[in-house]
């Protein structure tokens, strides 16, 4: 086990024009593009992590981590509204999947509000190997290069970098901390696709991952 790609991830090509096609056909070029060509180094964020409290009378779920989980969510703001908001919550999914690993629980409720159909599966069977393991993570995980497009009011999908190489495995009952050396397969791209729920919320109803990608490592 390690604490690297989510396992409902599959054949990125195929599922970066799948998750494109479906939000409007012509935006994968402009994600790849834009995250190839951001800034991959190790500057401090621009921004901080996205809300985790409740907010907005929508009964969102508390996202707050443990003291030694820690994650930082660089260029997390374009200045266009509608894509903020995406942001935002695909942020929050990526928080949720930490707080029901610390938790040690797949019905951890940020999981449910945050995803929906093969990713909540997904993330759901992922958890799971954290519980079977008797694991949990510990260290920081810094998000950054996010690309978003739009289609419509309703659609999205992002493209993002996970840089994991402070992220760790910790056993539960020892409290060993398994310190494998950073690699290539420790800068983790990540492609979803979001739905917005009559809520308001953008949930993540697909996303593919790929750790060594390119677009990543530095």
């Amino acid at each position: 086990m390690k604490r690297r790609t989510l396992p409902v991830a599959v054949a990125l090509a195929a599922t970066t024009t799948l998750l494109l096609t479906a939000c409007g056909g012509g935006g994968e070029a402009g994600v790849k593009d834009e995250i190839a060509g951001a800034d991959r180094g190790n500057s401090a964020p621009s921004a901080s992590a996205p809300p985790n409290t409740s907010a907005g009378g929508t009964g969102r779920p508390d996202l707050t981590l443990p003291n030694d989980v820690k994650e930082t969510f660089q260029g997390w703001k374009t200045g266009d509204k509608a894509k903020d908001a995406v942001l935002a919550d695909a942020g929050r999914s990526m928080t949720a999947v930490n707080r029901a690993i610390s938790d040690g629980d797949v019905n951890s409720p940020g999981l449910a509000y945050y995803f929906e159909g093969k990713a909540l599966v997904g993330s759901v069977k992922w958890v799971q190997t954290f519980i079977d393991n008797d694991a949990t993570v510990t260290g920081t995980t810094r998000y950054y290069a996010p690309s978003v497009t739009l289609s419509g009011d309703t659609s999205a999908a992002v493209a993002l970098c996970a840089d994991e190489t402070k992220a760790f495995n910790k056993y539960r009952k020892t409290g060993k901390v398994d310190r494998d050396a950073p690699s290539d397969d420790s800068y983790v791209y990540f492609l979803s696709r979001l739905e917005r729920n009559a809520k308001g919320v953008w949930v993540t109803t697909e996303v593919a991952s790929k750790g060594g990608s390119a677009q990543c490592v530095p």
